[in-house]
């Protein structure tokens, strides 16, 4: 399995009339926290898609325990569960707040997909074996 996170304090533009995290705003924190997973492998979304792998969100799902507030340090977890070859990759995302209660938790699946065939394709093999390891 593959963990990374990384800390984001709640901004008062992201929260709602009660100083909540707007519940919008958490698939937001969960691109933060894949963002930074993927550069912790090495690489940034910008250059997979130099190399032509774009990878759209096809599916997310959200549970919500209770609200991140405003001036909150956050830590989004990111988790890699399983590793597959195929088109597809799953990034699992825990939200906590400073006392390390669970706020949040999703998943959120994307697919790899090449613009120019306009299809659906394999998890690049740079990044398959850069998580290879994490899964022996």
């Amino acid at each position: 399995m593959f963990t990374a996170t990384t800390q984001i304090r709640v901004r008062y533009g992201e929260t709602d009339q009660m100083g909540y995290l707007y519940y919008g705003n958490y698939a937001l924190y969960y691109e933060v926290g894949r963002a930074e997973a993927i550069r912790e492998l090495g690489f940034t979304y910008r250059q997979l898609e130099e190399q032509g792998v774009f990878m759209p969100v096809a599916d997310l799902h959200i549970q919500y325990f209770r609200p991140a507030l405003y001036d909150d340090l956050i830590t989004v977890k990111t988790l890699l569960k399983e590793l597959d070859v195929g088109a597809r990759i799953q990034f699992h995302s825990e939200l906590y707040n400073e006392q390390e209660q669970l706020l949040n938790k999703g998943v959120t699946t994307l697919v790899f997909y090449d613009p120019k065939l306009k299809k659906k394709v394999n998890m690049p093999a740079v990044l398959y074996d850069r998580l290879l390891p994490f899964f022996k």
